[in-house]
């Protein structure tokens, strides 16, 4: 007898979790792994608060519905949690596959060794901290310190100033040498020397970090960098 009651009482419970529209199936197999309350527990806790509550003081409506907005949301946000953690991953390959596509191209870095691109020319920029009366920009052989060119930019005002060469000897871009690049600037109280940047080759490209976050390019001349420390290619 009291299992009859008990069963009709299921029934009449799922009628009404059905019209509400609430499932209450789960999969035991992830239930009996899982240490947080799911779904159904929710449910039985409800039902157990409704089953046992004082009869001339029954819980509000409202109550009931603060109670189900309250684990919607809880839900809400785990599957938010998810869905962030897949977009991290799917942005980490990407950082990937950019990187990768990086290589045989060239990057903007700080130093003052530079050697023949794929068209067999040289490029680089300096950062004037203020206008220059002139700037010179000397191209010698790194090993021999042999002389090979220099490029006059005149008077020049603040900011990024590009320099190149492009008539290289064909030996030296036959060689791809090593050339160093020496920067004289007057800013006003004589000639003095400023470091540039140079564009150098993307040798490799690796992901590294115990989550593999960072993405690195293995310069030439250079050794390793960040490609978020990066903002110029060619």
């Amino acid at each position: 007898m009291v299992n009859s009651v008990d069963a009709q009482t299921s029934a009449a419970q799922q009628a009404i979790f059905d019209k509400l529209g609430i499932s209450t199936a789960t999969d035991a197999a992830k239930r009996a792994t899982s240490d947080s309350l799911g779904q159904q527990d929710f449910l039985k806790l409800m039902t157990a608060q409704l089953q046992n509550q004082d009869p001339f003081a029954p819980m509000e409506n409202g109550d009931f519905i603060a109670q189900m907005a309250q684990f919607s949301t809880v839900s809400g946000i785990n599957d938010l949690n998810k869905g962030f953690s897949t977009l991290t991953e799917q942005m980490r390959q990407m950082r990937i596959a950019t990187a990768s596509n990086l290589l045989g191209h060239s990057v903007l870095v700080p130093g003052n060794t530079a050697r023949p691109d794929a068209e067999g020319e040289i490029h680089g920029v300096i950062d004037l901290p203020q206008a220059a009366a002139s700037a010179r920009v000397s191209f010698t052989d790194a090993e021999t310190g042999e002389l090979y060119h220099t490029e006059d930019l005149g008077a020049r005002p603040s900011g990024l100033t590009g320099f190149g060469w492009v008539n290289l000897p064909q030996s030296v871009v036959a060689a791809k040498r090593a050339i160093k690049i020496d920067v004289t600037v007057n800013l006003g109280e004589g000639e003095e020397s400023l470091g540039p940047s140079v564009y150098a080759k993307v040798l490799s490209a690796a992901a590294s970090g115990a989550n593999s976050d960072t993405v690195m390019l293995d310069v030439q001349d250079y050794g390793e960098f960040a490609v978020t420390d990066e903002t110029k290619f060619r």
